[in-house]
Parts: structure tokens; C-alpha cells; sequence
């Protein structure tokens, strides 16, 4: 059965928007949780721009599914982490002037630094994960420094859906294709996630080396009108149509 993960962070942004208590982050964990979801993703970001400690703790002392806590390969998040000790750590590459994670991890140009630092997480229990592009190298060398697993980035093969670029567009799938496979050969566990959709989702999701699907801010945007429950249990149909 294909997971999904269902990524919270921006009911924390809606939150902070108004700088009051709601919507609160770990209601709509426990809303996921009662619709069908497998885990929540949370990304603790260096300026605190949505998810906070606080939301951390919550989830931590809360939730009855496991946590994927993405972060930046930074001291301070590896302490947090440690501190934790959730299900996974997803480690993300982050730029503070950006909108959202514009890219995959760079794994190649920072091979010996990686180890060192998921070395401690893997040793406190938590499953490590690296957020990367479907680059052959990269792949490999995630595979060489122990990552457990590897989530494949989405969004340049959503943009270009978006964009109606469908040479392109197919291109990526593609690509996206054969790295899960490479991925899979190297006995390394392939995710995937950023920016799907209802119209996304399908290719990805039969992607026959893919585990679980990391979804968030479509979902989010979604349940403005369907409601939380009804968002994700439309995806979780699509999901499981896809992957039969």
C-alpha cells in the first residue's frame, strides 16, 4: 500500500498570519490521522516561518502517527532533532528568501558533512531521509552515506504540468521514473512529494518503487472548500486508483 504523508505546514502559516492560536497544527494532524492519512510532515524552518518549537513538542506528545520532521542540515536542527527523536528527519536544503524548497539536497558537494551529521540521528533511532532531484549521482550518494531513504522532488514535473509544458513535463516523469528505480537498486526506501495535485498525483503514484507521497499545500488549499477530511480521503482515492 502506497502511504501518504500529509504535510501540516500551512495551517501553521494561516496561524501566524493573525498571530492567534488557531488554526492549531496538531488539530489538523489528528484530522489527517481520522481521514486515512499514514504520517505528517512538519518542516521547522531556521525563521520559524509556520511550523515553531512549539508546534514540534505538540506533535510529538500528540500524535499517534509517526513524524516526519523536515529540516535544514544545521546544528540547531540536529540538536532539536536528537532532543525529539521522531520517526524520520527528512533533511531539506534552505534558502531564507525562498517561497518554498526550490530544489533538491545537494548530496554530491556535501558527501563527507552529510555523513557526519546523519550519523548521530540514524544512532537516536530516527530514520533519515534525504530530499533530493532524481539525478543519478545524487542518488548514489545517498546510498553511500546511509540514508535510509530518499524523497524524490516533484515540482519541476508539476510546474511544467501547470505550465502545459507536456514535453517537458513528460520528460520529468521520466526521469523521475528511473530514479526511483535506481533508488530502489541501491536498496535505499523511495518517497516523493512537492506541489502535487488531484491532476498530479496519478503518474507519481504508479511509480511502482514509491512508498509514500508527501503532500501538504494542496491539500491545505483544498480543504478551504472540501473541508480537511474530505481533501485528503479525494486524494487517498486517487492514490490507491493510480497505484491498482
Amino acid at each position: 500500500m502506497l502511504r501518504l504523508g500529509v504535510n501540516i505546514d500551512h495551517v501553521a502559516t494561516v496561524r501566524n498570519a493573525r498571530g492567534t492560536p488557531w488554526p492549531d497544527p496538531l488539530r489538523a494532524a489528528l484530522l489527517a490521522e481520522q481521514a486515512g492519512a499514514d504520517g505528517i510532515t512538519a518542516h521547522l524552518r531556521e525563521d520559524r516561518r509556520h511550523i515553531r518549537d512549539a508546534d514540534i513538542d505538540a506533535l510529538m506528545s500528540g500524535l499517534r502517527l509517526p513524524l516526519n520532521l523536515e529540516m535544514a542540515a544545521t546544528a540547531e536542527m540536529q540538536a532539536i532533532a536528537l532532543r525529539h527523536k521522531p520517526h524520520a528527519v527528512c533533511l531539506v536544503p534552505e534558502k531564507r528568501e525562498e517561497r518554498t524548497t526550490e530544489g533538491g539536497l545537494d548530496v554530491v558537494g556535501q558527501e563527507a558533512m552529510l555523513a557526519r551529521y546523519i550519523a548521530p540521528l540514524r544512532e537516536a533511532g530516527s530514520r533519515v531521509s534525504l530530499f533530493i532531484g532524481h539525478e543519478p549521482a545524487q542518488i548514489r550518494a545517498a546510498a553511500r552515506i546511509g540514508a535510509a531513504v530518499v524523497e524524490l522532488h516533484t515540482g519541476a514535473y508539476c510546474d511544467f504540468d501547470t505550465e502545459g509544458r507536456t514535453a517537458e513535463r513528460d520528460a520529468e516523469l521520466a526521469a523521475l521514473i528511473e530514479g526511483a528505480a535506481l533508488a530502489d537498486s541501491l536498496g535505499l526506501e523511495v518517497h516523493a512529494g512537492h506541489g502535487l495535485t488531484f491532476d498530479t498525483v496519478a503518474p507519481i503514484a504508479a511509480i511502482p518503487q514509491v512508498k509514500e507521497l508527501n503532500i501538504g499545500h494542496f491539500l491545505i488549499s483544498e480543504a478551504i472548500f472540501l473541508g480537511f477530511p474530505d481533501a485528503i480521503t479525494e486524494m487517498r482515492r486517487r492514490i490507491e486508483e493510480a497505484r491498482s
